[in-house]
């Protein structure tokens, strides 16, 4: 597809700013929809008129928490939304995020992906769903998120992959007249992942370095779904895109 039209959900977010500057290198035109820009994706505020001539609606909108029957209430109504708004515009197609092992989880932000592909792979429009490994910030999430100098991080596999790198993976997706509309017939829904498997707590360890912070290594227990995540469940299948940097080559590339 040359110069299209996106628009493009969650916009302003992690993931949503990559988006926007890839598709905009690639000389598509981009609209981005988030409340900073006056849409709101579940009141549908603003939806209407920044679908109007979109080809394809991108959704890397997320759930600011971890909590399972929010998160999931969120992504099923703003899919819903998005698709409504989309085949009233004429769109072409969605193609929305997700995290890979959604398939498996059973607690938590990742088991409400399951939500979210499942209302978009149920919607009037075709969709097509990129699961991607955690981002590389999440690291730093999971220091923000405990008190004082010390973190507890699990020594749980990961392959950690970059925001701009899903980025990239997500437009050409949507870019791709070829790629299959909807998951099916043995076709299994694309993966994006960092180049090598990693431990968080190791990860972790390396920016704890940077921030002042001692990150001490647990067995997990705990955090939702640790045994399937200690067994490989969230690591990509022999079918996903692998692609760099490594967390640490990212960290060295940061100001």
């Amino acid at each position: 597809m040359s110069n299209g039209k996106f628009a493009v959900a969650g916009a302003t977010g992690r993931l949503g700013r990559h988006v926007m500057d890839v598709l905009a290198e690639r000389g598509h035109q981009a609209v981005p929809m988030s409340r900073a820009t006056g849409v709101d994706i579940i009141t549908g505020e603003g939806l209407a008129d920044a679908v109007a001539g979109a080809d394809v609606i991108i959704d890397v909108a997320s759930w600011h928490a971890s909590e399972q029957e929010a998160a999931a209430e969120f992504f099923r109504t703003a899919a819903r939304n998005l698709h409504e708004a989309g085949r009233e515009a004429g769109a072409d197609r969605v193609v929305a995020m997700s995290v890979i092992g959604a398939d498996k989880a059973t607690a938590g932000f990742v088991a409400a992906q399951q939500v979210h592909e499942e209302a978009h792979l149920a919607g009037p429009l075709p969709a097509r769903i990129l699961r991607a490994a955690q981002f590389h910030e999440f690291v730093g999430q999971l220091l923000d998120w405990q008190q004082g100098g010390i973190a507890h991080v699990p020594a749980l596999p990961t392959q950690l992959v970059a925001c701009r790198t899903v980025a990239e993976a997500l437009v050409d997706l949507a870019v791709d007249p070829d790629a299959p509309a909807r998951p099916g017939s043995g076709v299994p829904i694309p993966e994006i992942a960092g180049p090598r498997r990693e431990s968080m707590a190791d990860a972790a360890k390396l920016l704890g370095d940077r921030r002042g912070i001692t990150v001490v290594e647990v067995d997990g227990s705990g955090f939702p779904d640790a045994e399937i995540a200690a067994a490989g469940g969230f690591l990509p299948g022999p079918h996903a895109k692998l692609a760099g940097p490594t967390f640490q080559e990212w960290l060295e590339a940061q100001v």
